[in-house]
């Protein structure tokens, strides 16, 4: 199957710590990368993961808090340090442009390749990215400030050919992709090959979808029916639940509960208050609900 790997930069909340940096993550679909926020730390946790700076297509920022996006103005420095020259799309809520313009136009103004910010409306599900493998949208949330989750939706890939068959009934190079795209075939003699003798099926369709900072929203089980992986922000355990509520933030069994409700493949748990010293009880009151359920940690890679 292509790559389709999540690799976990950082899962903790507000406070970064020895343990756990703040959120940012890379999403890697065949070799194309994309940033998940950026929170202090990021670039540093980049290097400990050995994935390549210049390889970023395009950053996207749940929200403009600052344990989602310190690291950024640092890390497009270092970018320009490196001299890298692809552009950058940044993508955002509203006052991307008012927050970040200025420090690009101080901190970056020489920089050798253009930033491009892209401020959205965190209000409604929308594509921002798409080219001939994967689909990204945004899944609204609530939070404090405006605030949106994404979805990366992987395109059908072709049917695989089935060599044997092409050899025994001499198809030619040039009509092999049109059979990967669903063509019969018709022999000399006028004797018609149906399709599935001559291929199997493509790959399952994957997607991740990554959700935090949010209060517990149960229609967003719907814009995730059936998705791969999901990552879910369990900031406090259900003791904190009124805790969790005033600040808009989740509980690991919230995450559960949509987890289940969206018939997910698999849970990952992230954003956990500094205030645990174990996030052990939050995956248990997870597993409860949804059994499928792991705990983020920083480094951690997912290949779906």
């Amino acid at each position: 199957m292509e790559k389709f790997d999540i690799t976990i930069l950082g899962c903790g909340a507000a406070l970064p710590t020895p343990k756990r940096l703040s959120s940012s993550q890379i999403v890697n679909i065949r070799e194309k990368l994309f940033m998940l926020d950026c929170a202090e730390g990021t670039q540093m946790a980049l290097r400990r993961s050995r994935i390549s700076f210049s390889h970023l297509q395009a950053i996207f920022l749940t929200h403009l808090h600052g344990d989602h996006t310190f690291g950024l103005i640092g890390m497009l420095s270092t970018f320009g340090l490196l001299g890298r020259i692809q552009d950058l799309h940044i993508y955002g809520p509203q006052d991307l442009q008012r927050i970040f313009q200025p420090q690009i136009d101080y901190f970056c103004a020489d920089s050798p390749f253009k930033i491009i910010l892209h401020e959205i409306d965190t209000k409604k599900p929308q594509v921002l990215y798409e080219d001939r493998s994967v689909i990204i949208s945004t899944l609204p949330l609530s939070h404090r400030v405006p605030c949106c989750g994404y979805l990366f939706q992987e395109k059908p890939t072709l049917r695989h050919i089935r060599r044997d068959m092409i050899d025994f009934y001499h198809i030619p190079i040039s009509q092999i992709n049109n059979i990967k795209a669903g063509m019969d075939w018709t022999t000399e003699d006028g004797t018609l090959i149906p399709n599935e003798r001559l291929t199997t099926p493509s790959d399952p369709v994957r997607s991740y979808a990554y959700c935090t900072d949010t209060t517990y929203r149960p229609q967003l089980a719907e814009l995730l029916k059936g998705v791969t992986c999901l990552y879910h922000e369990a900031t406090f355990a259900e003791e904190h639940a009124q805790l969790a509520k005033s600040t808009f933030h989740s509980t690991a069994s919230q995450a559960a509960q949509i987890a289940k409700d969206a018939q997910a493949g698999q849970l990952i748990l992230g954003h956990f208050s500094s205030r645990y010293k174990s996030e052990e009880l939050l995956l248990q009151e997870a597993q409860q609900i949804f059994p499928n359920t792991q705990l983020a940690e920083d480094g951690m890679k997912i290949s779906l």
